[in-house]
């Protein structure tokens, strides 16, 4: 496959189309619209207890009259849009921002319906169309907000002239004057608390939908990266696979030769030489077989204790450090497919194990729940501390060395494909690198052996 058919297939692929559109912008607003949506349900529900306790207290306690038929069926209204609301919610159907602002548009007329028959503009809590229009702001677009206010105004203006009087009791104009009053400092505590209470969780949702976008963003630029190391690493195997089947080919001639049968310390190094080699052709083999270009020897089944061990015992065979204590307390044992990917993830993590401590590396695997947890140690001088707050950042490494920090970064990207995590601390002698991963995303080879 050419590197250009290769960047195509990588990049169509449905987690990175869904990053990049993300950072591009075009993300989609339903998760943030559906919270917002729960919002107004609980700011409804708070709506209709609010008025029934007002209505019963003014008719009963103020022995004010009201036509309690007509603003019970207003009530009734708000219950039955709640329920509505709810049945939205529970639904597949993306909420809009078409949606929340003809929520808003109800609950404006219901509260106008509430006002005209209960004295109209002069109604203490004819203010409340200032909470509606506050949330409408943090909710809806611009166009939405405006048109949000033009209703209010054009409602305000409304009950300025049309409304049913209320029957006031005998009172002088004064006790009047001082029920108005008290009705209007209810209508402000309610609106303030009110306001505070909702535009919090509001402000809450939005922070939780940016940072969502920019770990989208993040991602995105992460997975670039890693397409385009991929591509990298897949053409340079094509191009070695020439000069090394050169190279075998002309060592295989020279070990015919009559000097390398006289001279045994000559054949001896010629046939490290061809070891190498080979060693070079399985390296090559490898990355080929990880980009999806090589699929000859077909999907590996077999289980999580084989797996694992033959993975330590080849990097054993292949690095031979000084120490290396394993220990296999997977239990029970699990039937997986063998996965190339999370091999060189596991190597990785080794390498770097070795490096730091040469004279002795601890591996531990073991099943918590139904994960996989792979545990390498080190007796090395541990991680910097901002190595680890940025763990699996690209070139992020203590090595000085060019590239340095790929490992992690790559071992990260894998895990994060297959669902797993990567954790790491400083220990008082040594650093401890912990792998995390689903047992499902080994147990089903076509969920990412693509």
């Amino acid at each position: 496959m050419d590197p250009i058919s290769q960047l195509r297939r990588e990049m169509s692929a449905p987690g990175v189309r869904t990053a990049i559109g993300a950072a591009e912008g075009v993300s989609n607003p339903d998760t943030t619209n559906r919270k917002n949506l729960l919002l107004l349900i609980h700011l409804r529900w708070l709506a209709v207890a609010g008025q029934v306790l007002t209505i019963l207290v003014t008719e009963y306690w103020f022995d004010i009259q009201l036509p309690l038929a007509l603003m019970g069926g207003v009530v009734v209204f708000l219950v039955g849009l709640n329920v509505f609301s709810l049945f939205v919610l529970r639904g597949r159907a993306p909420v809009t921002n078409t949606q929340l602002f003809v929520a808003l548009i109800f609950d404006m007329a219901a509260l106008t319906i509430q006002l005209y028959l209960s004295g109209g503009a002069s109604n203490p809590f004819v203010s409340l169309y200032l909470l509606q229009i506050t949330l409408g702001a943090a909710l809806l677009t611009p166009w939405s907000t405006w048109i949000l206010v033009l209703a209010a105004s054009a409602c305000f203006v409304f009950l300025t002239f049309r409304f049913q009087p209320i029957a006031m009791p005998h009172h002088g104009g004064s006790d009047l004057f001082a029920l108005h009053i008290r009705g209007m400092f209810i209508c402000f505590v309610l609106a303030a608390g009110l306001i505070v209470i909702f535009m919090t969780r509001i402000n809450r949702n939005l922070r939780e939908r940016d940072a969502y976008l920019a770990d989208l963003r993040q991602r995105s630029a992460e997975e670039d990266h890693i397409v385009r190391m991929g591509l990298l690493a897949s053409g340079a195997a094509h191009e070695l696979g020439t000069p090394l089947a050169t190279i075998s080919v002309i060592l295989s001639d020279w070990r015919r030769a009559r000097v390398f049968g006289r001279n045994r310390e000559l054949a001896e190094d010629a046939a490290e030489m061809q070891a190498q080699i080979d060693r070079c052709k399985h390296i090559v083999s490898g990355i080929l077989m990880s980009s999806g270009q090589a699929r000859g020897e077909g999907t590996i089944h077999t289980t999580m204790r084989d797996f694992l061990g033959d993975l330590v015992e080849e990097w054993r065979s292949s690095r031979q450090p000084l120490s290396l204590d394993y220990r296999n307390d997977f239990t029970p044992n699990e039937q997986i497919v063998s996965d190339t990917a999370l091999k060189q993830v596991i190597f990785n993590v080794l390498d770097n194990a070795q490096e730091a401590s040469p004279d002795w590396v601890g591996v531990t695997a073991e099943r918590q729940d139904e994960k996989l947890v792979f545990t390498v140690r080190d007796r090395g001088p541990g991680f910097d501390k901002d190595i680890l707050a940025a763990l699996g950042q690209p070139y992020m490494s203590s090595k000085g060395r060019p590239g340095g920090g790929l490992g992690l970064f790559l071992v990260v990207n894998v895990l994060r494909k297959l669902g797993g995590d990567i954790s790491a601390r400083n220990m008082t002698h040594g650093a401890c690198v912990t792998l995390s991963l689903p047992l499902a995303a080994l147990t089903n080879g076509d969920d990412h052996d693509a």
